[in-house]
């Protein structure tokens, strides 16, 4: 499986895609192994589950906060093309945010990316989806949507450290990610709605939404899994 989850900053992406890895693992008997979610400066190191060890502490993201647009820009672009797919592959990969992330924070917070600025984001993203559509066309993309006044809640109860999101922009923000998911390239995709729904909830959803999209490998891989847990 090959996934994309974007959406708003706690609208729950990340607490979805260690939900997801567990439930492959579970369907497949194969995981995500490694979860990249790189691209809300200035969290831009480390892995979920396994590679927290490499996650910035407090001292290093002020460094990378402090950094130029310029350098912000650089980084996270050529973070964005290192994770691009080589060659046709079987593995599992799941990104959360990518470019959406990077394109929609970076203009409005970090001063790279604008349609003034080189290396437009928009452009850039229609570019990594090339990229994906010639060498991973089995990628899907969901988009999370989440009320606003949910959002202002869960700031205000559980803020994240070093979050990008302000509280004023909440609903400009959301209209971005439902822009830039119309935009996209990608032609399997879906939404959630995270505004009520608890993770099991969420999950059962998912579970059912994304039967549609399952590669022939995700097939094959969950009817040979099925078959060795039935002995």
């Amino acid at each position: 499986m090959k996934l994309i989850i974007i959406g708003c900053e706690y609208s729950g992406t990340t607490t979805l895609a260690v939900a997801i890895n567990d439930w492959l693992r579970e369907q497949t008997g194969t995981d995500f192994r490694i979860i990249h979610d790189h691209w809300k400066i200035p969290h831009t190191s480390g892995h979920l589950p396994f590679d927290t060890s490499h996650f910035l502490n407090e001292e290093e993201q002020a460094e990378v906060l402090a950094l130029s647009p310029k350098l912000k820009e650089m980084t996270q672009r050529h973070s964005l093309y290192y994770h691009m797919p080589r060659g046709h592959t079987d593995a599992n990969q799941v990104l959360v945010g990518y470019h959406f992330d990077d394109g929609i924070y970076g203009a409005h917070y970090f001063e790279y990316g604008r349609p003034t600025d080189p290396e437009d984001r928009r452009i850039v993203g229609r570019h990594v989806e090339h990229g994906f559509l010639a060498e991973a066309p089995d990628t899907v993309l969901l988009l999370l949507r989440t009320d606003a006044d949910v959002i202002r809640k869960r700031m205000q109860k559980a803020p994240h450290p070093a979050g990008v999101l302000q509280e004023k922009d909440i609903e400009f923000i959301q209209g971005r990610f439902e822009e830039e998911f119309r935009a996209s390239l990608f032609s399997r995709k879906f939404v959630l709605d995270t505004s009520s729904a608890t993770l099991d909830e969420t999950m059962a959803e998912f579970a059912e939404a994304i039967q549609p999209h399952l590669s022939e490998v995700d097939r094959s891989r969950i009817l040979a899994h099925k078959a060795l847990q039935s002995g």
